[in-house]
């Protein structure tokens, strides 16, 4: 591992919960957001660093290949395995930890870190947004964070496949 390495914020749930208390203890907001990020894009990195904007720490929740293979993303999804995926995303300044769930959704996650402010991009509605009453009856926030036109994985990969 090189001085360099940000391998240390890929972390298990445990790990994570613990983090998570350790933050809250000293009296600082942590931020839970989660999604496939299969081809991380300038979208992805803007909307992450919104997130962590909103708090003093930023933990990102990323769907297992299975899980992302039962969302219907298309086929071949994902193209980058979930280990490569959480690396990438650790490896980002605004993110301090990454941790995978195999669920559909990352509630059992959220239930179990106990997240201050909940965070999903524009394409969802407050009360689709998983977990969104479990950080809200700790007293929580939830946002939903505009996207930036022009980014999405689903465009990005039908423009590499028609070669435009």
């Amino acid at each position: 591992m090189t001085k360099y390495s940000t391998s240390h914020k890929m972390i298990g749930w445990e790990a994570a919960a613990r983090w998570v208390r350790d933050l809250q203890g000293q009296g600082k907001l942590v931020v839970f957001t989660n999604g496939c990020f299969d081809l991380l894009h300038a979208g992805h990195v803007h909307y992450l660093e919104e997130a962590r904007s909103l708090g003093d720490g930023l933990i990102v929740g990323v769907n297992t290949d299975a899980s992302v293979a039962r969302l219907g993303k298309g086929p071949g999804r994902p193209l980058n395995p979930e280990a490569d995926r959480a690396r990438v995303l650790a490896a980002l300044a605004c993110v301090d930890r990454v941790a995978l769930f195999a669920e559909d959704t990352p509630l059992a996650l959220i239930m179990h870190l106990t997240p201050d402010i909940l965070v999903k991009g524009g394409d969802y509605r407050l009360e689709e947004i998983a977990g969104r009453e479990t950080v809200l009856a700790r007293g929580g926030r939830v946002v939903a964070l505009p996207f930036v036109p022009g980014y999405s994985t689903t465009g990005l990969i039908d423009r590499l496949r028609s070669g435009t």
